[in-house]
């Protein structure tokens, strides 16, 4: 146990460290993009996804892994990853991102945790009703990953879905930058050799902002002090996060957090006189009969905190804030949207969104969707006063 606890700190601070000092949340990818088009928080996620993807698939062939996390697959994942969606966008922060902001001392993110306990409660008590009205009828296959059904090797396989992305990624910022105003278009057939290059075009853009990145990287190396001080790219808090997911999943298992949250949720009840293990989805699916005590991954989300706090008072950025009365109600409905959302998929952003597709689990890919399409229809809702950009 020693070990495992030790690994367990060591990816849990780094995670908290890098999540922090890269402002890393899937909410600012998903609603800025959606709302601004800044995509600066985005490829911090689009690295961190493809590049763990590629690691885990290497890792994966070598047999330098510990299983994957694979639900069976079925509707289920995009209706609960929708509602996981529309709750983490009207709290203001992802699984990942409540953790961090609490680390910080935000007050109003341990109270979203709270609520987000509230969420994971409710299901829980709601469970037997679910297993025949919610999950037997919208669950239609076993839960599987790509990586274990293709003929291609793993390695290779993610090779090959990362580029794809990478393709998709630059053909989009490649359409964007050969936009013109309508009126300034001759005729059609002028438009149609500009669509045809939006790979190129995004291709180009995407190496010369990756050069760019690199030089930024060599000149913070050289004040290395002050730099690691101020924020960091979301790009250098990527490849932080690929090497500790690398090291979790080849010595315990794939990242995740509301799952331990949950798990965490029936350990701090059953310390208040609640007997949790007699609850079903509790005792036989979370802690799998073998009774409800701390496991290691509610350790290691439980140092992501530290992590973020250690991070932020050595930065200046840490102090206790308290939440505006105004800003109690995205806690509270926020929160358990995301609690019970991600009971719904099952899973979050971090469980679906980065190890999901990492993994390339079928499920994660519909759930993913899910969670997507939650903070677009959420993000217009919320700017439907001044309009949103996409």
């Amino acid at each position: 146990m020693a070990p495992t606890l030790l690994v367990a700190a060591v990816v849990g601070i780094g995670l908290g460290v890098f999540l922090q000092k890269g402002r890393f949340c899937f909410v600012n990818a998903f609603r800025d993009f959606f709302a601004y088009k800044d995509s600066r928080v985005t490829k911090g996620v689009l690295a961190a996804t493809l590049l763990t993807m590629i690691f885990w698939g290497i890792a994966y062939q070598l047999g330098y892994y510990q299983g994957f996390w694979t639900p069976r697959w079925g509707l289920t994942g995009l209706i609960g990853g929708f509602v996981f969606g529309v709750g983490m966008t009207y709290a203001g922060g992802c699984a990942s991102g409540t953790l961090y902001r609490a680390g910080e001392g935000y007050l109003q993110f341990w109270l979203t945790l709270l609520f987000m306990g509230v969420g994971y409660v409710a299901f829980t008590l709601a469970f037997p009703t679910l297993q025949s009205a919610y999950f037997a009828p919208l669950t239609f296959g076993e839960g599987v990953s790509l990586f274990a059904v293709s003929p291609v090797p793993a390695g290779l396989l993610a090779v090959g879905v990362a580029t794809l992305g990478l393709l998709a990624y630059a053909t989009l910022i490649g359409r964007q930058a050969s936009d013109v105003d309508p009126g300034e278009r001759a005729t059609t057939a002028s438009v149609r050799p500009t669509a045809l290059l939006a790979p190129v075009v995004g291709l180009r853009k995407f190496t010369r902002g990756t050069a760019a990145y690199a030089r930024g990287l060599v000149r913070a190396w050289r004040t290395p002090l002050a730099s690691s001080k101020r924020p960091w790219d979301p790009r250098t808090a990527a490849l932080g996060i690929t090497a500790v997911a690398v090291l979790w999943f080849t010595q315990v298992s794939i990242v995740g957090v509301t799952g331990p949250e949950a798990r965490w949720t029936g350990y701090l009840l059953s310390q208040v006189g609640v007997d949790a293990g007699a609850y079903e989805y509790w005792g036989s699916i979370l802690f799998r009969g073998e009774g409800v005590g701390v496991t290691v991954d509610m350790a290691m989300i439980a140092f992501v905190i530290v992590g973020a706090a250690l991070a932020a008072l050595w930065s200046g950025d840490f102090s206790l804030r308290v939440p505006k009365r105004r800003r109690l109600p995205n806690a509270v409905v926020g929160g358990t949207l995301m609690g019970a959302g991600s009971r719904l998929a099952p899973g979050c952003n971090i469980g679906n969104i980065y190890s999901g597709i990492a993994e390339l689990s079928v499920h994660s890919f519909i759930a993913a969707a899910g969670i997507v399409a939650g903070v677009y229809v959420m993000t217009h809702w919320i700017y439907r006063d001044v309009g949103c950009a996409i």
